[in-house]
């Protein structure tokens, strides 16, 4: 965890020297300490030696396949966004069943990858300091009690409808794909039964929001997952 008054430190993984110095010089700009890597032996030994907050980490390194270093990468606690040019949807799902906290495709907006960073320390630093509760708007999800309430009223929710929710709070902003929420939830050999969950987002909408769908916090994100907007 990043301790008050303390520049977030952020490792770029990637081996084009452009795509580097590009995310340097924002990330830089944005007030954070920035280490570079241009191959997975260089990325190993800096998370090691550097022990970053979050990695910038592109799949398509020279000595190794970067999905390979996401294990390492959760392992030493840092939050992971993917940044990479396989834009399947198939490699997004795998990156982030493998523990990627986001996945962004090649080319960029640096702006959207910095405010993606920003969530993704943000919630780094929720997780370090796990709280049971977590509020968004006028609902608050009790992990603890396993009970939603909303304007202090509890709201009943069925048990998929609440273990969907609860899966979506423990990664605030970041998305869950279909396969691990199907598989917490429904069990395994559901992995493809995408409708459950759009059913139970349609119940969770109704119930706790009065918005249309392009607003709500509980994000879908096509093909790939849901996010719960923090």
């Amino acid at each position: 965890m990043t301790a008050p008054g303390k520049l977030a430190k952020i490792l770029v993984v990637d081996d084009e020297m452009a795509i580097r110095r590009l995310l340097r010089g924002s990330l830089s700009r944005a007030g954070m300490d920035v280490v570079e890597a241009a191959n997975a032996r260089e990325a190993l030994a800096a998370l090691d030696i550097d022990k970053p907050d979050l990695v910038l980490l592109d799949l398509g390194l020279p000595d190794r396949d970067g999905q390979e270093l996401i294990g390492p990468v959760k392992a030493s606690r840092a939050a992971l966004l993917v940044v990479s040019a396989r834009d399947a949807t198939a490699q997004k799902v795998a990156a982030l069943d493998l523990g990627a906290d986001d996945y962004v495709t090649k080319p960029f907006d640096t702006d959207e990858v910095l405010a993606r960073v920003r969530v993704a320390l943000r919630n780094r630093l929720l997780a370090d300091n796990t709280a049971p509760m977590v509020c968004f708007g006028v609902v608050e999800v009790d992990l603890a009690a396993r009970i939603v309430r909303r304007d202090g009223a509890e709201v009943h929710l069925s048990p998929k409808e609440y273990g969907f929710l609860a899966e979506l709070a423990r990664y605030p902003g970041r998305v869950v794909s279909h396969a691990a929420i199907l598989r917490a939830v429904w069990g395994p050999g559901q992995e493809q039964a995408v409708e459950y969950l759009r059913v139970a987002a349609r119940g969770l909408r109704r119930k706790l929001e009065d918005v249309p769908v392009e607003q709500s916090v509980i994000r879908n994100e096509p093909g790939v997952g849901y996010r719960l907007m923090l």
